[in-house]
């Protein structure tokens, strides 16, 4: 969702707790419809191929980018052939369609480009899963498994496997929409194949998820790339003492900037909304001091890329035996409804 989150999120104010019969009615719906799905009432379609989810339960940014980054290579690991669909947010192409790795993120999406960039494997966009999937593997017959980015609450296209990412600041105080942040109960987690602990998770939410693995993750990088120049390297000490302005529209910028702190840079904090349309004029401060980006902002400001502009890529390390979870429910076929 763009945009910054309500802060009457964050605490059971009076402000969160007048939306509470909103929020419980907007539970209710949500249940319902899963459980219409789950007995087959409301058809899923099941696709010739096996569809792993990667989701979260709430609104706002956990970290599902670097997680799909992180599948799509244990899939091929795996000797799979992956593909990703997404639903395009931001984009302006309806879909279904193919994102070329070359793509505008004004058509497409930010994170749908990030992910044709950074994986090489076919992307496709649409509101519509089970459509985008047919249309994926029309084009892509060689694929064998699909990753559907951000597909949780997408029902109508059945799934093998099911990824929670779970950052419980996210969570905030824990009511459902409009009252809080949850577009479904914590106890959801429960019925997930893993569940991805971005950051700590505390004894209340453990306990909702009952028996499901969790394992660990941290994003790690070491490396600065020039977005006008990508031969152009860099490393912290090559900053040396000056400021570095630190540049995020993402769902927890503040995370970005913390993890920049931690590794000895002089931070200079700019936040935006989450999936803010950059332009040159938004970055046209403090010309020639350093400026680094996430790398899904960074996609959107190639265009108007100066030497300045340095965008830092990272990866999920992803602890535990998540991979043989995965990889192991994929090949005994169990469908999860």
């Amino acid at each position: 969702m763009p945009g910054a989150t309500p802060r009457f999120w964050q605490r059971r104010g009076l402000v969160a707790a007048v939306l509470l019969p909103l929020a419980g009615l907007f539970g209710s719906v949500a249940a319902l419809r899963r459980a219409l799905y789950r007995r087959g009432w409301m058809r899923s379609e099941r696709l010739p191929v096996p569809v792993v989810v990667v989701g979260n339960i709430a609104v706002g940014g956990s970290g599902k980018t670097p997680v799909v980054l992180w599948l799509v290579d244990c899939l091929r690991a795996a000797g799979f052939t992956p593909a990703i669909l997404s639903r395009g947010y931001g984009g302006r192409v309806a879909g279904p369609a193919l994102v070329p790795a070359a793509a505008n993120p004004e058509e497409f999406g930010d994170e749908p480009v990030l992910l044709a960039q950074s994986t090489a494997c076919p992307v496709v966009i649409g509101a519509d899963r089970p459509a985008a999937g047919r249309f994926l593997l029309e084009r892509h017959p060689e694929c064998n498994v699909l990753v559907s980015d951000d597909g949780l609450q997408h029902y109508a296209l059945a799934r093998d496997v099911e990824i929670v990412v779970v950052d419980e600041a996210v969570l905030g105080n824990r009511w459902m929409l409009p009252a809080g942040p949850l577009r479904e109960g914590l106890g959801r987690l429960a019925q997930a194949d893993l569940l991805v602990a971005h950051g700590t998770v505390g004894a209340t939410v453990r306990a909702a998820a009952g028996r499901v693995p969790w394992v660990g993750m941290n994003l790690e990088g070491s490396e600065f790339v020039g977005l006008a120049d990508s031969a152009r390297r860099a490393r912290v000490g090559d900053f040396g003492d000056r400021p570095v302005h630190a540049v995020a529209g993402i769902g927890r910028p503040e995370r970005f900037f913390a993890q920049l702190e931690s590794m000895g840079l002089n931070v200079v904090r700019h936040p935006f909304p989450d999936h803010h349309a950059f332009t040159a004029a938004d970055l046209a401060f403090a010309p020639g001091e350093p400026k680094i980006l996430t790398a899904k902002d960074g996609v959107k400001c190639v265009s108007f890329a100066t030497p300045d502009l340095w965008i830092f890529p990272v990866r999920a390390r992803i602890g535990g035996n998540a991979e043989s979870i995965i990889v192991e429910k994929l090949r005994r076929g169990s469908p999860t409804p």
